[in-house]
Parts: C-alpha cells; sequence; structure tokens
C-alpha cells in the first residue's frame, strides 16, 4: 500500500522498468457561484474543486526529495493543496523520456479537470497521501 511519496519512491526503484513521475500540482478552489452552504463546507477543508496550477515530469532521481519538488513548486508562486502523482513505465531497460511523458501529462491534467483523480496518488504537501472524497 502506497500510502506516502516515500513509499511511492520505494515502489518505483522496485519495479522491473525505469520509471518517469508525472506531478500535477493543484489548488482548491470554490465556484464564484458557490452556495453558502459550500462556503462553508469548503472553510471546513471540504468540498471545492481542484483546479491545476503546476504540471511536471522527473525520473526518479529528480524528485528524489519531497521537499526538494515543494520548494521547486513554490518558486513557481503558483500555491497549491494537493498534488497528484502518476508513473509511467519504461521499456527494455529505458526510462521514459520528458518527450514521450508530455502526452500523458496532458491526459492527466485533463483528467483531473474532470474529476477523474481514481487513478492517481493524491499528496499533501508534506508527501503525506490523502484520502479525496
Amino acid at each position: 500500500m502506497i500510502a506516502s511519496y516515500a513509499d511511492l519512491m520505494q515502489a518505483v526503484q522496485e519495479q522491473p522498468e525505469p520509471q518517469r513521475l508525472l506531478f500535477v500540482f493543484c489548488r482548491a478552489e470554490l465556484p464564484d457561484d458557490a452556495s453558502a452552504e459550500e462556503k462553508a463546507a469548503f472553510e471546513r477543508g471540504e468540498g471545492g474543486a481542484l483546479t491545476p496550477v503546476v504540471c511536471v515530469d522527473k525520473s526518479p532521481d529528480e524528485a528524489a526529495a519531497f521537499s526538494s519538488l515543494v520548494e521547486e513548486s513554490r518558486e513557481t508562486g503558483q500555491p497549491w493543496d494537493v498534488v497528484f502523482v502518476a508513473a509511467m513505465s519504461g521499456r527494455g531497460g529505458i526510462a521514459p523520456s520528458s518527450d514521450e511523458a508530455q502526452q500523458p501529462l496532458t491526459m492527466m491534467v485533463e483528467s483531473i479537470r474532470m474529476g477523474n483523480i481514481g487513478g492517481y496518488l493524491p499528496l499533501d504537501q508534506d508527501g503525506e497521501g490523502i484520502a479525496l472524497n
């Protein structure tokens, strides 16, 4: 069971083929027409919509420490609440390139925009897994 970034990195190292990691950083937002009830729930940390604000692909070596990802994300100036992570498997001992990751990363962003998040690992700003409803 993968419950944290550390668990993910351990699982990546155990894969038979080299991996490339996909990250989509999202901010929780309320629509402009949110009701008073929706606003109250949002203030309690519930509800809202996740809007992708930054996406990037990295090799496991480039993303070994979650703290370095957080720092790099802060340099963009885009605040975020949750990051979704997915992995791409290479073939024949060769990891996917950044170019090969672009289409899957774009599809991941669109999937998250549509609310389809089941296939991704959601992490908080400390690299811990979170449950989303």
